[in-house]
């Protein structure tokens, strides 16, 4: 009996396996892209936004990446959180007139969480922000002349717009009720803690002609291209929600003349435990080839892009994972129908995505003399006097324009709890050392967003005062840090480092070292000076 239900278990798993094969992830993936590439064209002049990580496997076109998260959205459990702002979105929104954002999710909803609550909860709070940020400054010019009016970058005058400024709370028809009453009892509390945060309000209102306002679009959404409205007819920001999946319950059988493979609702979701090392980036540079090569000839494909794509870049000094594919026995033809190759002949004609990622700039953290950016790229970066290295592998130190060099092999708090703060005093010491000089110091790790970015905030909050100005740890040791003042400093770095995505094990251990003691004395023997 107990043999035959391990071989009904290995069935299931077997079934599951071949369901959530490699090939049907990215045939669902690209399947779902032509959707997205759909809608982008209704409103061509607006940016296209991935929201990470999921959302930026399902178009090679993206103009920013953007981060809201769906446990801040979770039913009967949402929050506004200050750590994950994005600013940016609503900047860009302002500039632009609206974007259009991008995400997925897996099979039984049309929209993710982050999508029906947490970008919802988030315009709301922020339009809230502007207009008492507006009715501040109308209530402190009230007795001068009309010379105080405020202006935003074209020139128009904004003092009028908080008299009509939408601050209601705009949700999709599936949130009941009673939970929109819960969320709007807490729309206050979130528009306080934004306000305290030290976030820069007075940008989104000199950026923000209208009030942000969330549009939902689904593959079930029914649009007539005739009717399409312009951007500038609607009287908000409009900020367009495109769920990218079909939400079916089911898995469902779809064929090709070559190929039957079965469709996955939201494929892009948890990509470690499918990918197989490929990124969306890589995906999309080889998509004609991967597509069209079959569920046979699929992971041996990806297993050989991946490897080449490791080794390109380790002769580039940067790094890749080296991954182990089981191959298929069995094997495929390389014949395609005419039928197919229109089908993909547009994936022939894409270039590596941004060229702008690739070379990516480091982001200068206001006048504090401190950048933070990719370990990769720091090597090539001009005009630093210091850099403080966190890639858990020795990157190449040619660096000619470097006088002082330190590597911190620091892990993902997954992998080790304590990595960061048992390196966090050494980075302190290294900091605190040149920045005293006036040097300016460039802090890097494997992607530029987390770890690089927790080493900053340990930095910032410990050598600078409110102003952003050095002060040795003078401020520091007056006062006695607390939570949420390490928020606010958090905020002052996403408002430069718009990619910021520090993880909560890793601002668990900032908060440890921060709160655990003064470290006043530098450790020579913990540097590596490059003269």
């Amino acid at each position: 009996m107990e043999e035959e239900r391990l071989s009904i278990y290995r069935v299931s798993r077997s079934i599951k396996r071949k369901e959530n094969s490699l090939y049907n992830a990215l045939r669902s993936i690209y399947e779902d892209s032509i959707f997205i590439g759909e809608i982008s064209q209704l409103w061509p002049q607006l940016p296209l936004l991935a929201n990470l990580r999921c959302g930026f496997w399902y178009s090679p076109n993206f103009h920013s990446t953007c981060y809201f998260k769906s446990t801040d959205g979770h039913t009967n459990n949402c929050s506004f959180n200050t750590s994950r702002l994005n600013f940016h979105v609503a900047l860009l929104a302002g500039q632009k007139g609206g974007c259009v954002i991008v995400d997925s999710t897996r099979r039984g909803k049309r929209f993710p969480d982050s999508m029906s609550r947490t970008i919802p909860i988030w315009t709301c709070v922020l339009n809230r922000a502007i207009f008492n940020y507006l009715n501040r400054i109308g209530e402190r010019d009230s007795g001068f002349d009309s010379d105080s009016n405020i202006y935003n970058r074209n020139g128009e005058n904004t003092s009028h717009i908080s008299h009509d400024w939408d601050c209601s709370l705009h949700l999709p028809l599936w949130v009941s009720t009673t939970e929109k009453a819960v969320i709007e009892d807490r729309l206050e509390e979130w528009t306080k803690e934004l306000e305290a945060s030290g976030a820069d309000i007075a940008s989104l209102v000199f950026s923000l002609k209208k009030p942000l306002r969330p549009l939902w679009i689904s593959q079930k959404t029914v649009i007539w291209l005739n009717e399409v409205p312009d951007c500038d007819s609607w009287d908000f920001t409009p900020i367009i929600l495109v769920s990218a999946s079909s939400s079916t319950g089911t898995f469902q059988i779809r064929t090709t003349s070559e190929f039957s493979w079965k469709y996955i609702p939201g494929a892009g979701d948890d990509e470690e435990s499918w990918a197989r090392g490929l990124s969306p980036k890589v995906f999309w540079n080889h998509a004609y080839e991967l597509i069209n090569s079959g569920p046979d000839l699929c992971n041996q494909k990806v297993a050989t892009i991946v490897e080449k794509h490791r080794v390109y870049c380790a002769h580039r000094g940067q790094n890749a994972p080296q991954v182990t594919v089981k191959l298929s026995k069995s094997a495929s033809t390389d014949h395609h129908s005419e039928q197919e190759r229109l089908l993909y002949s547009d994936i022939s004609n894409i270039s590596n995505m941004n060229s702008a990622q690739e070379h990516c700039i480091i982001s200068w953290l206001g006048l504090t003399n401190i950048a933070v950016g990719k370990a990769e790229f720091g090597t090539n970066v001009p005009k630093v006097d210091c850099i403080l290295n966190c890639h858990p592998e020795l990157a190449s130190a040619c660096l000619p324009n470097a006088i002082a060099y330190l590597h911190l092999p620091i892990v993902s708090s997954k992998l080790d709890r304590f990595s960061l703060l048992t390196n966090l005093p050494s980075a302190f010491n290294f900091a605190k050392l040149n920045l005293s000089k006036g040097k300016s110091l460039l802090v890097c790790c494997h992607d530029g967003e987390d770890i690089s970015i927790c080493v900053c905030l340990a930095i910032l909050t410990s050598l600078f005062n409110d102003e952003g100005a050095f002060d040795d740890g003078k401020s520091f040791n007056e006062t006695c840090i607390t939570k949420w003042e390490m928020r606010r400093r958090l905020v002052f770095i996403c408002k430069y480092a718009v990619n910021a995505r520090p993880s909560r094990g890793n601002l668990k251990q900032v908060f440890s070292f921060l709160s655990g003691g003064r470290v006043s004395s530098v450790s020579s023997e913990a540097l590596i000076l490059l003269m």
